[in-house]
């Protein structure tokens, strides 16, 4: 279950992150609301996800895939770009996070 809650707030965190452009793209107080409150669900899943899950590997899943997912989305809906030498580094972010999840104890 921990693992579960750990992917909503990944998916969260991408989300949230997302947000932030967004928001900096709209200038308006409304906006802004958005990431504030998304950072408050964010973080209180990370600590839900913790109860079940060392804290070191619920972090470093959490960053490593919401850094991946806000690269991916980045390029998607922002148009962001990235070359070949980012994307083998974004490749071996991916390698860390699933060589954490396969050795994790939980």
């Amino acid at each position: 279950m921990a693992w579960l809650i750990l992917a909503v707030a990944v998916v969260t965190e991408i989300v949230w992150a997302l947000s932030l452009k967004w928001a900096a793209m709209q200038g308006s107080w409304a906006a802004s609301a958005v990431p504030v409150v998304l950072s408050f669900v964010n973080m209180g899943l990370l600590a839900l996800a913790m109860r079940g899950l060392p804290a070191g590997t619920a972090y470093a899943v959490w960053t490593g895939l919401g850094a991946v997912g806000v690269t991916v989305f980045g390029m998607i809906l922002f148009g962001e770009k990235l070359n070949t030498v980012q994307i083998g580094f974004i490749g071996l972010i991916v390698i860390g996070v699933v060589g954490t999840k396969f050795f994790a104890q939980a």
